[in-house]
Formats: structure tokens, C-alpha cells, sequence
């Protein structure tokens, strides 16, 4: 059953009060350290349409308290190396109260903020902070399940099957004889069933871990809650959010089996024809919270929306949903040249008909990070210098993942210290996220490397990794951090970089060429050889140009 809406063009009426409204289940708080500090305020409303955003996965950006686990106050300690770097934005991974389960992906109370991270005082004060330095601040904000230590979930496994507080959910009745087997066949996205049976013999839904039960967004209470958590972090002065699982919050109608995918016995994963995800009344859902964003001006969403048909994944754009959604064409393709440019041409289209610029993603904390994705070592290093060229380049929103511009590879840890539930959940066949996780090098030639002042960090650092620390990298003209460092002040300040959409321009064989209206030429060189360099100025290579040409694995941006 979906919410009233049918997807179509026009904004929805305000739903709520646009005032400051006090948490919904204790007293109000002090007041925020201020509404929306002074710098950076009234340039645009649409800000974000070619923002650098930064991801910063909270637990591993830099630990300020010397418990091994990152922290806001860490953040904010470090916004001053942000700003230098000349990013945008931030997007902060879930800082809320947290069991931990998935790491903060499973939220007790989405208003307020989990002591191991800091408190509201500290949340107030980094915003403040960043707003003084010119950067935006957004926040995740996790609506497709809660924590199962969440007070509504607490009240749900006291209460009566068909109780009210049961209706926040999904629970249901199992199958077969004493109702012993899970309500339908759906698969957790974490292994194993996606239902956990209660004692008086429901079962309830989790398309993750069963630490996360999945809320009922038919429930009008349902949606009113995520409303209120919106307007609480607007009015601290939040510039906008990034939605988890933006295309999971509305499930099909009577929640049917799932069908085997063909000739493999086995269901897919997240992918098309998935009918737990991208339902066709999430939509209306998207417009609740745009309506809410449309009564606070330049505040905006992303949703990360795992879906690859074009068309599908543009009906998340409309002019009453999402400002943005993240496209991983980029992030999922090889090292090809016809893979890059057909993610390209696709994330292009996408946007075509809406008025959404493209969003552009190389790594995050979810997927390996591309230095090892792309070969690893000094090869993975050398196409992730060109992969950052290719990103910067393009038109729309980049977004960058924490340690992306140190050139941070994933780390192969033991299996003693793996924390991701799909370790657990997969019976120890799938290894999970952790590898990606691991905390930043700051400075120093051994772990924590300037992260914490404890070397027993959450995720542990591997010896090594001295000259991938901010501070050996900072004065190194031949560095990631100066190459990303470079790259940003140029797409900020070079008209080369205006206008929307690309041409392709002929190129060597295993070669992408791109035009941006503004004159900037990009080449990527994914072929055996070095190819020789086209006419123009210089502005930037990932590698030295030496005799004309441009290396292996190289990428270079030219002007007229």
C-alpha cells in the first residue's frame, strides 16, 4: 500500500511547520551553536550542482579522543586539511545512536548523537566550523530500517501480533505448519533469510541484518517520524542529506516470493528485477521528503540508488524528488576504455531529461576502493591518478570517498579482526567492507600514523603506509594529495571547466577523449603504449608528459 502521490511533477503542499520543533521523546536540547553561520550562506540556492563533495566515514577519519575510533571531534580538528584540499561539502556517515551492528547503519535514535562519536554540543560546534571555512555540511540519514534496540522496536516485541506498535514494521505470520518458515523466500542483502522469527512466533523483516529491521512506510506515523528527523537537522543548520537506500522504502504489496534468477537457482542481489527494491510508490515517498526540503532554501538530497536502467533511475530526479542520485556506473566499471565510456554516456543520459547534473563516484565505503580495484600497487596507483582526472573533469557532482586523495588501497586483513555482519551473515565466505574501512594516515612512519594516539585502532593500520600520510604527501609536488589538490583549484577556477555535457572527440585505439563545452579536453590513456599528446595547453597530467606523449594508464587536461 503506498503513500497519496503518483510520481508526477508537482510539489507536494509543506507537510509540516517549517519552525524549530524539540525531539519527540525527550526534552528539547540547547539551542545549536547557530542556524547557519556566516560564510558560507546566499551564494546559490543550487550550490550543489557541481559541488566536490567529501565522504568522510566517521569511525576511521581521524580519532580526537584516544579510543581507537574516529569522531566528530576529529573532524572538526581536520576541517582546516578539507578545506586546503578544495572540496565543497562533506557527507558524514551516520554519527547517531548505535548498537554498531553495521556500524552506525543500524540507528537507535536518528536525533541525536552517539557518545563514542560526541554529542550535539560537538556536532554544533563542527558544523560552525565548517560553515566558517566555506564548507557544506551533509549528514546520512538511514530510513529504510531502524536498530532493533530503537524504542519502537523495543515497544514492537512486547505488543500483540496486529498491534499498533507492530504496524511500525513488518511483521507477519510464517508459513507452513506452526507457521515454522519465514513469510516468503526473500534473501537478506547480508546472507541468510531476510526474517527472524520473535518468540510468540511472527517473524519480521530485515532486508539487512537482523539488528535492523525494516520500517513500514505505509504507516503514516512512519513517515511523520522521518519528517520530524528531518526538520531537527535542518534547523541545526545541516545543508542537506545523503538517503541510504533511497530505492528500498517501499515494498510490493503483499510482499510476494521473489523468483529465481534463470538457470541459476539464484536470487538476485539488489540488482534489476529485484522486487524488493525500486518499487514504484517509493516514489511519493521522495516527494514527503522534498516537500520538507523545499521550506529551508539551498538544502538538498542524494539518494543512493542502486539502479541501472536509465530510465528507471531518472524517475528519482524529478523536479519534486531528489536533487541528485549517486550513478555507480563508474564506480562498477573495469578498466576499459569502452567500459568508462559507456559509464559515461549512460550517467549522461540519465540526467538528460531532468534537472539533475550527474553524479560521478570512484570509491566509497561500501565497494573496494579503486587503487585496488584497478590492479593494485603501482598500477592501481598510476590509473587511479588518471581515474581522478577522468572524475574531476566531468561535468556535475564528484564525489570524493575519504583517503581517495592520499591513494589509499583496501587492506587485506586477518580474519580475527573483520567487524562487517556480512562475515557472520555469509557463513565466512564473503569477507565484507572492512578492507575499505580502514582509518586514515595523518602522519608519522608507523600505526596509528597520526590517526589516534592509541595504535589499537578500531580497524588495524598495516606497517607501510608512512608515505601515504597527509603529512609526507603534503609537501610532494608528485603526490595524490598535491595531484587532487591541483585538480580541484583548477575545476573551480578555469572557465575550461564550463557548461554541461561532453563531446567525444576522435581518440588513439584504448583511448577516452572528452570536450567540455568550456574548451577543457580530457584523455585518458588505457592503451598498451604512450599516444602521442594532442594540440593545447597543458593543465594538469596524473603522470610527467615526456616527448610528447601521454604514458600508460595516463590522463591529461588540455585547453585550446
Amino acid at each position: 500500500m503506498g503513500l497519496p502521490g503518483d510520481g508526477g511533477a508537482q510539489h507536494a503542499e509543506p507537510l509540516t511547520d517549517p519552525a524549530p520543533r524539540p525531539h519527540l521523546h525527550r526534552p528539547p536540547e540547547e539551542p545549536p551553536l547557530s542556524q547557519h553561520p556566516t560564510p558560507v550562506s546566499p551564494t546559490t540556492a543550487d550550490w550543489w550542482r557541481d559541488a566536490v563533495f567529501y565522504q568522510v566515514y566517521v569511525r576511521s577519519f581521524a580519532d580526537a579522543t584516544g579510543d581507537g575510533v574516529g569522531d566528530l571531534a576529529g573532524i572538526r580538528a581536520h576541517l582546516p586539511y578539507l578545506a586546503e584540499l578544495g572540496v565543497d561539502a562533506l557527507w558524514i556517515t551516520p554519527f547517531y545512536p548505535s548498537p554498531m551492528h553495521d556500524h552506525g547503519y543500524d540507528v537507535a535514535d536518528p536525533r541525536d548523537v552517539e557518545p563514542v562519536f560526541g554529542d550535539l554540543a560537538g556536532f554544533d560546534a563542527l558544523l560552525h566550523d565548517a560553515h566558517e571555512l566555506g564548507l557544506r555540511v551533509t549528514i546520512d540519514l538511514v530510513p529504510n530500517h531502524s536498530s532493533h534496540d530503537h524504542e519502537w522496536f523495543a515497544e514492537a516485541l512486547t505488543a500483540p501480533a496486529g498491534s499498533p506498535a507492530r504496524d511500525r514494521y513488518f511483521f507477519r505470520d510464517g508459513a507452513g505448519p506452526d507457521g515454522a518458515r519465514p513469510p516468503n523466500n526473500w534473501p537478506s542483502v547480508f546472507g541468510g533469510p531476510a526474517w527472524t522469527r520473535v518468540p510468540d512466533g511472527q517473524w519480521y523483516l530485515h532486508l539487512f541484518a537482523p539488528e535492523q529491521p525494516d520500517l513500514d512506510y505505509s504507516n503514516p506515523e512512519v513517515v511523520t517520524d522521518l519528517e520530524e528527523t528531518l526538520h531537527f537537522w535542518l534547523d541545526r543548520g545541516v545543508d542537506g542529506f545523503r538517503i541510504d537506500v533511497a530505492h528500498g522504502m517501499a515494498k510490493p504489496a503483499g510482499l510476494p516470493d521473489m523468483v529465481p534468477a534463470e538457470d541459476t537457482g539464484l536470487f538476485a542481489d539488489d540488482g534489476p528485477g529485484d522486487l524488493r527494491f525500486d518499487q514504484d510508490h517509493v516514489h511519493a515517498l521522495h516527494q514527503r521528503v522534498r516537500a520538507v526540503l523545499d521550506q529551508y532554501p539551498d538544502r538538498m538530497a542524494v539518494g543512493e540508488v542502486w539502479v541501472f536502467d536509465d530510465e528507471r533511475l531518472a524517475q528519482y530526479l524529478r523536479p519534486d524528488e531528489l536533487h541528485l542520485a549517486f550513478n555507480f556506473r563508474l564506480l562498477t566499471a573495469e578498466w576499459e576504455p569502452e567500459e568508462l565510456r559507456s559509464a559515461v554516456e549512460h550517467s549522461l543520459a540519465t540526467v538528460a531529461a531532468t534537472p539533475a547534473p550527474a553524479c560521478w563516484v570512484l570509491s566509497n565505503h561500501d565497494r573496494p576502493r579503486h587503487v585496488s580495484r584497478y590492479g593494485g600497487g603501482e598500477v592501481g596507483t598510476r590509473r587511479a591518478r588518471a581515474a581522478a582526472l577522468l572524475q574531476l573533469a566531468l561535468p556535475g557532482v564528484a564525489y570524493v570517498y575519504n583517503g581517495d586523495e592520499l591513494g589509499m588501497p583496501d587492506v587485506d586483513l586477518p580474519d580475527e579482526v573483520l567487524q562487517d555482519p556480512i562475515w557472520e551473515r555469509s557463513g565466512r565466505t564473503e569477507r565484507g567492507r572492512d578492507s575499505c574501512r580502514v582509518p586514515l594516515p595523518w602522519s608519522g612512519d608507523q600505526p596509528p600514523y597520526g590517526f589516534s594516539t592509541t595504535a589499537d585502532t578500531w580497524l588495524p593500520m598495516p606497517p607501510g603506509w608512512a608515505p601515504l600520510t597527509a603529512e609526507a604527501q603534503t609537501d610532494d609536488a608528485d603526490s595524490m594529495l598535491s595531484l587532487y589538490r591541483a585538480a580541484l583549484a583548477l575545476r573551480r577556477s578555469s572557465p575550461a571547466f564550463a557548461g554541461d555535457g561532453v563531446e567525444w572527440l576522435p581518440a588513439p585505439e584504448g583511448c577516452v577523449v572528452f570536450r567540455r563545452p568550456g574548451g577543457l579536453v580530457c584523455l585518458l590513456n588505457l592503451s598498451a603504449a604512450p599516444v602521442p599528446l594532442p594540440e593545447g595547453q597543458v593543465l594538469l597530467a596524473s603522470a610527467p608528459v615526456a616527448d610528447g606523449a601521454v604514458p600508460v594508464d595516463g590522463a591529461v587536461w588540455l585547453r585550446p
